[in-house]
């Protein structure tokens, strides 16, 4: 709910598809090591988008198919080295904003479990980004 100086409320409903834990091999990281011996990541996705007419429909072409979410991620986590997680969440967000230009946000979590930090042990190191498709990808 948004409310307005005037006094008037505006309801702003917004429906999301999430599709957590999804888990790669890549070669991605600063340390020259990180891209001979590689490493797992593990990515998270929220995607914005009405979702009225495929509830009403039941027809997987009114959504956005976590299939299709899982294969643009994997080509990117498993694609080409990056030095940063930066990098690998905001690759993954551009080619998800390609192929679904309506969606009204991305979000996307990348972390890597277990990230070689000199001196530490650390369950994992992460990079959360969010991106309004119409917005950064015009």
């Amino acid at each position: 709910m948004v409310m307005f100086s005037e006094g008037w409320t505006v309801a702003v409903r917004t429906d999301r598809i999430h599709v957590e834990g999804m888990k790669f091999y890549g070669f991605h990281g600063v340390d020259p090591a990180e891209k001979v011996l590689g490493q797992r990541f593990i990515v998270d996705l929220t995607v914005e988008r009405d979702l009225r007419k495929a509830g009403a429909s039941d027809d997987v072409a009114d959504t956005v198919s976590y299939a299709s979410l899982f294969k643009l991620t994997r080509q990117v986590v498993e694609g080409p080295s990056l030095n940063l997680l930066e990098a690998v969440a905001e690759g993954i967000a551009r080619s998800i904003a390609l192929v679904f230009p309506d969606l009204e946000c991305i979000r996307v979590r990348v972390r890597k479990p277990e990230a070689p930090v000199k001196g530490s042990i650390i369950d994992w190191a992460a990079v959360e980004i969010e991106r309004i498709p119409r917005i950064d990808y015009p």
